[in-house]
């Protein structure tokens, strides 16, 4: 786990406020440690998230899991959205702890409910049909950062102590 991105994220709260002009929002409540999650999206043109914001009653992990949420999702399509795996919240920290692995799990829930509310609003013609109109130029992913050469060989890096 990478704790000072973690320490990051807890600190700055990224995307952590509720949104008054939200196209939809979900919460999901946690049964197994009574932490609730809220997103807000704001959807815009080609059905692409232009703002994403969260509320948590959560600790720290749930905190920065949602924050990771947030910056993993913004500028992304709702079905690209949709997507987003635990896989890649957990990459994006480099890990959890064991006992803290269901937080992305937990995260993408809650967006999926706000997902499922945007889906609803469209289905009722309670919004414009985002998809339908044509989506804003995006830019280009930039491209991965290189691997130490150590790491490609066999993805093992060897660390000497003296």
């Amino acid at each position: 786990m990478d704790f000072p991105k973690f320490q990051k994220l807890v600190e700055e709260r990224s995307g952590f406020r509720t949104m008054e002009d939200a196209t939809a929002s979900g919460e999901y409540f946690s049964d197994s440690c009574g932490d609730m999650y809220n997103f807000f999206l704001k959807v815009g043109p080609g059905a692409v998230i232009e703002d994403i914001s969260y509320f948590t009653t959560g600790c720290g992990f749930g905190t920065a899991t949602c924050s990771l949420v947030v910056d993993l999702v913004r500028g992304r399509t709702i079905d690209e959205a949709e997507a987003l795996s635990t896989a890649e919240i957990e990459a994006a920290l480099d890990g959890y702890p064991e006992k803290k692995k269901d937080y992305p799990q937990r995260a993408i829930e809650a967006l999926h409910v706000a997902i499922a509310d945007y889906r609803a609003k469209r289905a009722a013609d309670a919004i414009p049909d985002y998809a339908a109109m044509p989506a804003p130029a995006r830019a280009a992913a930039p491209p991965a950062a290189p691997r130490a050469a150590a790491a490609q060989a066999d993805e093992k890096i060897l660390i000497r102590l003296r």
